[in-house]
């Protein structure tokens, strides 16, 4: 579940920009994800890296928009926080702190945190991730540069990536479980 609250602020802003802008849509983007570090802070949790990665890039691109009033398409918009997502996500691995980590060691007892088979199963959960991420950019770059294109085949590829991730990450560790007790 907390996996899933931490993209919370894309669908704020999925939802804002469609139907005030993107602008507004950035915004919402950029308060549900401080309202998401700030949580975890007042709550005595750290702070997690897609979260505190998020708060930036939603802060960043509003700002940037605010001051900068770029002339942005929709899909433009969508286009700057997908690459930022994963880029945020590439980060996290290149960190050696894969995104899901954080979420797995709340649902998972501390003795195996440290385990390789734990983090591996992160790793890769991590890179099926990062790999739903690009297709949603190389979907939004193809709608952007091939004005052709129906939007709906877009719209398609996007949605499979982010279903296909959803459903590895869980299925993945429950298949790494049923081999590691085999």
């Amino acid at each position: 579940m907390g996996i899933l609250l931490a993209f919370a602020p894309f669908l704020a802003f999925a939802v804002i920009d469609r139907l005030a802008g993107p602008m507004e849509g950035l915004v919402a983007g950029a308060v549900v994800s401080t309202g998401l570090v700030l949580r975890d802070l007042i709550g005595g949790r750290t702070a997690k890296v897609l979260e505190i990665g998020t708060a930036i890039l939603f802060g960043g691109l509003a700002l940037y928009a605010l001051l900068g009033r770029p002339a942005w398409s929709v899909i433009g918009v969508r286009l700057a926080v997908d690459a930022g997502l994963l880029l945020i996500v590439l980060a996290s691995m290149a960190m050696r702190r894969p995104f899901t980590l954080q979420y797995a060691r709340e649902q998972v007892p501390p003795e195996f945190w440290d385990a390789p088979e734990f983090v591996r199963t992160n790793y890769v959960i991590t890179t099926v991730w990062a790999l739903a991420f690009a297709v949603m950019v190389m979907a939004e770059l193809a709608l952007l540069t091939m004005p052709g294109l129906p939007p709906r085949l877009g719209i398609a590829a996007i949605v499979l990536a982010l279903i296909g991730a959803v459903k590895f990450t869980g299925w993945y560790p429950e298949r790494v479980k049923a081999r590691t007790t085999a």
